[in-house]
């Protein structure tokens, strides 16, 4: 089945990061804005309303201290000048009607609805007769007003500040306000638009690598510029997901090659063994002993070689190993004595002060000391000294496996842990097996948790160290 192409795959615009991006930063500055408008209009509100309250008072306070002293005869039409110019003043005769209203006046219905109501503020919104306002009633007792029709004298008067054209003061201040909002809005769309455009540039470039990858470009890679940012970041992490992906499948291309190397040759041997048969030539009992002992030994390699390949693929798979508690320097000691055996003419030391426990699975751990036994005596020429070392510090185990060869070439040391390599050209198996001995030590102390490593000099001939590291556990008490 065909992968799909990444660019078949494209969400709608309000579900790209650009869309997301843009509505959040629209829906965040909306939010900013509108608040921000409301926040300045009911400032201006309570501040016109505030500055109402605070003239009537102050007017008030003047009307009171002109009459404190003396008598005052004010002639009708100097009014005002009692008072702030934004205020209407009416005044009250002493039969309690209306006498005479000068400055922005209103509806002698205030007269009623401030009566008895001395120096206090009634505030009058939505009456039927009256503008919204702010009144402030005055006794003025003392006070004579001229008018065409002659004295009167005033038992109060009527302070006034109509409130209704602060309303549409605010009003048009909310109104600017909207407007402001609205080009703010479109401004800032615009200009996200294109920051986005040029910002997100690289994840669009990203976009058109990874299709190409998909389309079976595999080399190609996601363009880096270089610098710290998030897509420069993002696009290394991918890359090396990539290139991990890259290693895996020639990893895996090269295992199947090198099994079925490793399988072709005893398949082939045995085929030209029964070829020989089918064919009348093996004709004597020797030759057919002969013939049956070369095909069960290709057999045996055959099982072993399948036996390490289930070994490694159980291992790769995560499954867990056995935990018993092991003495690693019993263990040494067996692994060392049926070396001696196998390869009489080596000299195979053993150095283990003292027991040495860790928590594992003693037949896998016995196989990590036979194979790296058994490389230092395939690859090192006969007579060489080996040294097994085991020792316990700062809880970890550590086991030294030492020869005295010629070493390893340091371009073959970043090697030694591929499965089926071997240094030998040709694949030649006379001083080797499957090419899978080390990689079955690395599997199989990293199941344990550990850590294995070579160190090798060519040049000072100090042959070669592999060091293995597991978690130790506590000794034992003596009872």
């Amino acid at each position: 089945m065909n992968r799909p192409r990444l660019s078949a795959l494209k969400p709608r615009r309000l579900t790209t990061i650009r869309g997301r991006i843009l509505i959040g930063i629209l829906v965040l500055l909306t939010a900013g804005l509108v608040g921000n408008s409301i926040a300045s209009a009911l400032t201006l509100r309570d501040y016109l309303h505030h500055r109402a309250e605070t003239t009537l008072h102050a007017s008030g306070a003047r009307v009171h201290q002109a009459l404190v002293s003396q008598p005052q005869t004010v002639d009708g039409s100097q009014l005002s000048a009692l008072i702030e110019p934004i205020l209407g003043i009416t005044v009250i005769g002493d039969d309690g009607k209306v006498a005479v209203q000068a400055g922005d006046g209103v509806p002698k219905a205030i007269n009623a609805l401030t009566a008895d109501r001395f120096d206090q503020l009634v505030t009058i919104d939505g009456h039927e007769s009256v503008p919204d306002l702010i009144a402030l009633r005055v006794p003025t007792s003392g006070l004579t007003v001229k008018t065409s029709e002659g004295d009167v004298a005033s038992t109060a008067v009527i302070l006034t500040v109509r409130t209704d054209i602060d309303q549409v003061t605010v009003a048009d201040f909310i109104s600017g306000q909207a407007s402001i909002v609205g080009i703010t809005l479109v401004l800032t769309f615009a200009t996200a638009l294109l920051i986005l455009k040029v910002g997100l540039r690289p994840l669009g470039r990203m976009a058109n690598a990874a299709d190409a990858i998909a389309s079976g470009a595999r080399d190609e890679r996601l363009p880096t510029y270089g610098e710290r940012t998030e897509t420069d970041r993002l696009a290394t992490a991918v890359n090396h997901a990539f290139d991990s992906q890259a290693r895996a499948e020639s990893n895996i291309r090269a295992f199947a090659a090198d099994a079925s190397h490793e399988l072709r040759t005893p398949l082939a041997t045995i085929s030209g063994w029964l070829d020989l048969y089918h064919q009348g030539g093996l004709t004597t009992p020797a030759e057919l002993d002969r013939a049956l002992e070369r095909v069960d030994g290709e057999v045996g390699r055959m099982r072993l070689l399948v036996e390490e390949l289930s070994l490694l693929a159980r291992l790769d798979a995560g499954r867990p190993l056995e935990a018993q508690r092991v003495d690693l320097r019993r263990l040494a000691l067996d692994v060392v004595q049926d070396a001696g055996v196998v390869a009489p003419d080596r000299t195979i030391r053993l150095h283990a002060a003292s027991p040495v426990h860790v928590s594992g699975d003693a037949p896998r751990l016995q196989q990590v000391l036979n194979n790296l036994i058994g490389n230092a005596i395939q690859h090192t020429p006969a007579g060489t000294a080996i040294t097994v070392t085991v020792t316990a510090s700062e809880g970890e185990a550590v086991i030294r496996v030492t020869d005295q060869g010629p070493g390893i070439a340091p371009d073959d040391l970043s090697h030694v842990f591929d499965r089926f390599w071997r240094a030998e050209a040709g694949r030649s198996r006379a001083r080797g097996g499957s090419g899978l001995g080390l990689a079955i030590v690395q599997a199989v102390v990293h199941a344990h948790h550990g850590t294995v490593r070579i160190t090798s000099h060519t040049r000072a001939a100090t042959g070669t160290t592999v060091t293995v590291t597991l978690p130790a556990l506590t000794p034992e008490p003596h009872p």
